[in-house]
């Protein structure tokens, strides 16, 4: 794919808001800051997708999420089933629902257990399902397994599709966007917010960190300490085969991430790490850990053993110590936001979190709760990079 164009504004350009990043979040923000009638400038050293929101397993899940992200999930949902609506693309969403599965009692016994407290919370899409149900809906499991936790309505996604859709759609909308410039700089100046970059600055009311993996970084020159480790997810994809699997399946006890796709390729996944060098931008799996990944999905659907696999990638996320995004204000200064650290698993959040922060930043609130994601809690903690 060759990096996208947009306007890229000149030399101390001005705006109502700079976002800083330009992955999801950063151009779903940006869209809907546009459409709420804010000048927006997003700065972004590389293009739109180029880390985590452009190479992840795609997942549109709210089965087993912190019960925090719950009711973000599922206004996320609600926009995903009318996604087209709102950047004119599908993005190859598909509700094909997603399954824990059971490989033991034990297992079984820990999915009644979430799904429980799911209840106690009040909502009911997580499920539990014994054999049969399992066997209807992935025949060719190992016949060890005794069950899983279903997610009816949950899905998957293109990636790539989804964060070009939002990047586009935010440029017909009006926002600018300086691709290829990294910030340098974050000072308030005058009552604004000056955002220096290595090609000029842009002055701003307000600004919005959506830096992923660098998201820490920006949040220091806020002045707001975020203890982050960048990580390099992995990915691997096989060869077409013939379609047998129809929704995205995890396992209760190991990793895993396994659909196929509309090509008949099958995508696998399951926070393995690679190798991240966040200081040079580069993320390369690691070969054993990918051995790993393929035994698993091997033990757990047999049929797929002697599937050869096409090529495995990596790609730099930003996770946070309680494995949950800083969502929010700044704790230390005025007209200054934070959504980053979505910790491997936000891209099902990005068109809902997009929302909540042009209402955090227009309207001064949100119309969901975000108290449990706010940069605060991580007060006295130290930094580390991984």
């Amino acid at each position: 794919m060759t990096a996208p164009t947009a306007f890229t504004g000149t030399n101390g350009v001005s705006a109502d808001v700079c976002v800083i990043g330009g992955g999801l979040h950063g151009c779903a923000a940006a869209l809907h800051l546009a459409m709420r009638g804010k000048r927006v400038v997003v700065i972004e050293p590389h293009y739109p997708g180029r880390f985590a929101s452009g190479v992840n397993a795609g997942g549109v899940r709210r089965l087993g999420r912190d019960p925090a992200e719950i009711p973000l999930a599922e206004a996320s949902l609600e926009m995903w089933n009318n996604i087209a609506s709102l950047v004119d693309d599908d993005c190859d969403f598909h509700a094909c629902g997603q399954l824990k599965i059971a490989e033991s009692e034990d297992d079984m016994a820990k999915l009644e257990a979430r799904a429980g407290l799911v209840r106690d919370l009040g909502y009911d899409h997580e499920r539990t399902i014994g054999r049969e149900k399992l066997r209807e809906i992935v025949p060719d499991v190992h016949p060890r397994a005794v069950g899983g936790l279903w997610c009816e309505g949950d899905g998957a996604a293109d990636p790539m599709r989804t964060t070009r859709a939002f990047f586009e759609k935010a440029v017909a909308t009006g926002v600018a966007f300086r691709l290829g410039e990294r910030v340098t700089g974050l000072r308030r100046l005058g009552g604004q917010w000056r955002v220096e970059t290595g090609k000029g600055a842009v002055t701003a009311d307000a600004v919005l960190n959506c830096a992923g993996a660098w998201g820490d970084v920006i949040a220091g020159m806020m002045g707001d300490p975020v203890p982050l480790e960048a990580h390099a997810l992995t990915m691997m994809v096989t060869e077409r085969v013939r379609t047998f699997l129809t929704p995205v399946c995890g396992l209760a006890s190991r990793k895993l991430s396994f659909k196929q796709t509309s090509a008949g390729t099958l995508l696998i996944g399951g926070a393995h790490l690679g190798y991240a060098d966040r200081d040079s931008g580069v993320a390369e799996p690691d070969p054993l850990k990918m051995a790993i990944s393929a035994a698993t999905v091997s033990d757990a659907f047999p049929l797929v053993r002697n599937v050869r696999v096409a090529r495995s990638w990596a790609g730099l996320e930003g996770v946070t110590p309680d494995r949950i995004p800083v969502i929010g204000p700044s704790h230390a200064a005025d007209n200054a936001f934070h959504a980053f650290g979505f910790s491997a698993h936000g891209f099902q959040l990005g068109p809902v979190v997009g929302r909540l922060m042009a209402e955090l930043i227009v309207d001064g609130k949100t119309n969901l709760p975000i108290a449990p994601f706010g940069v605060s809690r991580f007060a006295g903690q130290i930094r580390s990079i991984a």
